[in-house]
């Protein structure tokens, strides 16, 4: 008898450490979860931009100033690059921005040009055509970790070019008449409009965005005229 008692006290003196260590094992808190990365926008950027224009110009009011308003439709295509620099302060992102871009937003028609109302003794075949768009703007967004939604606001330059052949009446060229037959001038104006930007990568992000651009002239002629265009940019970083 004394012998199983022996025995069984020894075997409860075992298994009494081991049911504490399966208690702690049972009741052992899991790993605390690693914090999400938050994306950074803060930093220099370079990029690609690529897109579609379309709007009106008045060419007529670009070789000559004395001309009645007379807008044409103009569309196409244009691509060119970027350059940025912006920080990021909590969810707030603020920048600069500048681009340049070669363009081919072009347009032609047949016209019979007046003065005060008055129509002129030629009809004109007139191509319009906007060959490059520069702008500098701000641009003020939200970023919820790698997406940024902006608006942007700045100056707008655009080089338009203009050219008229003569179908019918006085030809292009008569002094004191027609004496220019085609011009191309730089042209400021400004661009606001918005966007979206995806961060696809800690230093890549694609954006698209909306521009709307009107492009002083000569007097009262202002061209209107929309962009909208897709791009990528690489940024370098904090500062």
């Amino acid at each position: 008898m004394n012998t199983r008692v022996k025995y069984l006290a020894a075997a409860l003196l075992l298994a009494t450490p081991l049911s504490a260590n399966a208690a702690d094992l049972a009741v052992k808190a899991p790993p605390a979860p690693m914090p999400a990365a938050v994306y950074n926008w803060t930093g220099l950027y370079v990029g690609v931009n690529g897109g579609w224009g379309w709007g009106r110009q008045d060419p007529l009011n670009l070789i000559a100033d004395r001309f009645d308003r007379a807008s044409f439709d103009i569309n196409g295509g244009m691509i060119g690059g970027t350059f940025g620099a912006q920080i990021q302060q909590g969810y707030i992102v603020l920048g600069l921005e500048t681009d340049l871009d070669w363009a081919n937003i072009k347009g032609s028609r047949v016209t019979l040009p007046t003065i005060l109302g008055v129509p002129q003794p030629f009809t004109l075949d007139v191509n319009s055509k906007i060959e490059a768009l520069g702008t500098a703007r701000a641009r003020a967004g939200v970023a919820m970790n790698n997406w940024l939604i902006y608006a942007t606001g700045g100056a707008a330059f655009a080089k338009q070019t203009a050219s008229a052949t003569t179908i019918a009446g006085i030809p292009c060229g008569t002094f004191g008449v027609l004496p220019g037959c085609a011009e191309s001038h730089w042209r400021p104006g400004l661009a606001v409009g918005g966007g979206a930007e995806w961060g696809f990568a800690p230093s890549w992000s694609a954006k698209v965005e909306y521009l709307y651009v009107a492009a002083m002239g000569t007097g009262a002629s202002t061209d209107h005229f929309n962009v909208v265009r897709g791009g990528i940019n690489y940024r370098f970083g904090g500062f």
